[in-house]
């Protein structure tokens, strides 16, 4: 998956001082648009091209906020991406599942070093080491995901309505990574575990719990967990693959392969709202709240040190400045939310990027981001 753009975003989102807005942010349409020549205009002009169909971005500074949409929502048509425009949030996913899993530790009904073995006996091969909770919360765990070129165009046009049963995407005949605890690898199995927790515990399904813990209390009218429907419900922006043979439209598929990883649907103003309530404890209270802002000290599999928390990513901009977000994508779409932790810089964005797979964040996603600088 593609990164949020580290540097970049580090630095949109750092330069604020005013103080944070917990009383919940404005409704999206009563930001005032960016004005022509304004580096958020100028980052969205142009479009589409040949990297993107379309694009949104939300930019907050205190108590301020800018919005930009361009491109067009429908090939071949004249409306406009809307700012409020539902997409495929990819990965952005896993926060959302991390703050269910927490809000069930809170309650103590998961205890966050109990094992996985405890919860989910017969999920992982018998001898596998034990795995905590909180490893796979860190991506600490070293369980794999069965390998599919699920971003590879042809794959994808040929398999995006296969349905894959929920626990089946977990490769158990691999066997770990890694002895649990010991690195960091980041992926889509360990917050597939994190879904087949949430439902064991609760006794309800993954997506019932993302809308009775979190879309209603936050009033998120443009958020949802998809579950077996193939479409984005509600106005949004359409996603293409560019071929030899013209723009494919990409919108429709099944995402049970990302399941509760990758496969909310949501909107800029939501996601923003989602942050304020998240970042401000709203939505887990603490000390539970404090394991999304604390990465574990172990390098990252393959190199570097780990910077991933549960369900968030940490960016250190200077000594003492850092910033918390996460990145997404899905075929069509390529995402970001982050934020100072006191919320006073915020930034959410979306490109209908028409290119899938690409190991590169878009050129338009980087611009955006930098035009948070202001």
């Amino acid at each position: 998956m593609r990164s949020l753009g580290v540097v970049a975003l580090a630095a949109g989102l750092l330069l604020a001082t005013a103080p944070a807005a917990h009383a919940g942010p404005p409704p999206a349409h009563r930001c005032a648009a960016a004005v022509p020549g304004s580096p958020l205009a100028l980052a969205v002009a142009g479009l589409p091209d040949d990297e993107a169909s379309g694009a949104l971005a939300l930019i907050h500074n205190g108590q301020d906020c800018v919005r930009a949409t361009a491109g067009v929502a429908v090939a071949g048509g004249t409306r406009p991406v809307p700012i409020d425009g539902r997409f495929r949030i990819g990965s952005m996913t896993k926060t959302f599942t991390a703050v269910l899993v927490l809000q069930l530790a809170a309650e103590h009904r998961i205890d966050l070093d109990q094992t996985v073995q405890h919860y989910l006996p017969g999920l992982l091969p018998e001898g596998t080491a034990p795995v905590t909770v909180r490893q796979v919360l860190t991506y600490t765990s070293g369980i794999q995901h069965v390998v599919v070129t699920n971003k590879d165009p042809a794959w994808f046009l040929a398999h995006r309505y296969d349905h894959w049963p929920k626990g089946s995407q977990i490769d158990t005949a691999a066997g770990l990574a890694f002895p649990p605890g010991t690195m960091q690898r980041y992926g889509n199995a360990d917050y597939i575990v994190a879904g087949l927790l949430v439902e064991k515990v609760t006794g309800r399904s993954w997506e019932s719990q993302i809308q009775r813990r979190i879309v209603e209390p936050l009033g998120l009218r443009g958020t949802s967990a998809p579950g077996r429907s193939l479409d984005v419900p509600g106005p949004h922006a359409h996603g293409y693959e560019a071929t030899p043979d013209g723009w494919v439209d990409v919108t429709r598929a099944d995402t049970s392969l990302q399941w509760s990883a990758a496969a909310v649907i949501s909107t800029a103003p939501d996601l923003d709202r989602f942050m304020v309530a998240l970042f401000s404890g709203r939505l887990v209270p603490e000390p539970q709240l404090s394991e999304m802002f604390t990465v574990p000290d172990v390098p990252m599999y393959g190199g570097g040190a780990a910077v991933y928390s549960a369900g968030l990513t940490r960016i250190p901009v200077t000594p003492t400045v850092t910033v918390w977000g996460k990145s997404g994508d899905r075929p069509g779409y390529n995402n970001g939310m982050g934020a100072t932790r006191d919320l006073s810089r915020r930034l959410v964005f979306s490109v209908n990027t028409l290119h899938m797979g690409g190991t590169e964040q878009p050129v338009r996603s980087q611009r955006i981001i930098a035009a948070a600088l202001g």
